[in-house]
Order: C-alpha cells, then sequence, then structure tokens
C-alpha cells in the first residue's frame, strides 16, 4: 500500500498482521473531553479505544442493530462480547434467576 496516499496514517506490522492507523484531530467540548478520559481510565480503556468502538458501532448496518434498544444501543463499542451474545436472552435469564 502506498501511505503517501494517507498523510496521517501509519502502518504496523505484527506477526504478518498490517494495521493502519490514522491520527485524526477533533474539536471537543472541553468538559466532555475530561469526563470522558474519567470514564476511559475507570475502564481500563484510553480515549482513542473509545472513539474508535463508537465509530466502528456507528458504522455498522443500521438493520444490525435496529432490533437493539435504545439504552443498549448507547453501550456499542464498549464491551467485547461473542459474535453469538444475545441480550435479550442474558436479559431474560437475569430476571428470571433474580425473581425466582
Amino acid at each position: 500500500m502506498h501511505l503517501e496516499k494517507f498523510p496521517n496514517t501509519r502502518m504496523f506490522e505484527f506477526q504478518n498482521i498490517r494495521v493502519l492507523l490514522a491520527k485524526l484531530t477533533l474539536t471537543i467540548d472541553q468538559e466532555v473531553v475530561e469526563n470522558a478520559k474519567v470514564y476511559a481510565k475507570k475502564n481500563g480503556r484510553s480515549l482513542s479505544s473509545l472513539i474508535e468502538g463508537y465509530l466502528k458501532a456507528l458504522s455498522q448496518q443500521e438493520d444490525e442493530i435496529s432490533d437493539l434498544s435504545p439504552k443498549v444501543k448507547s453501550l456499542l463499542g464498549s464491551v467485547k462480547v461473542p459474535a453469538d451474545f444475545n441480550y435479550k436472552t442474558a436479559l431474560s435469564d437475569s430476571i428470571n434467576s433474580k425473581h425466582c
């Protein structure tokens, strides 16, 4: 790949896996940034990984996430779960075990 076409991009290679990283400058309210940094630190993540996860979630096909509740949608990208995870089943199991 010719990186000269992408001046803000760096390539890293580890065990024959290439990763392209792009530097991005954002203008965000200072208070939002500070709160996000605190949140990221509490959750053992970097601010970059939080933003990357959020942008990945936004770019997914809408039909893949249309059946999720707004609260669950807001959490997309913040937790890694198996691809076959069914939150409705997990929620139902949790409620049943709590009330039975």
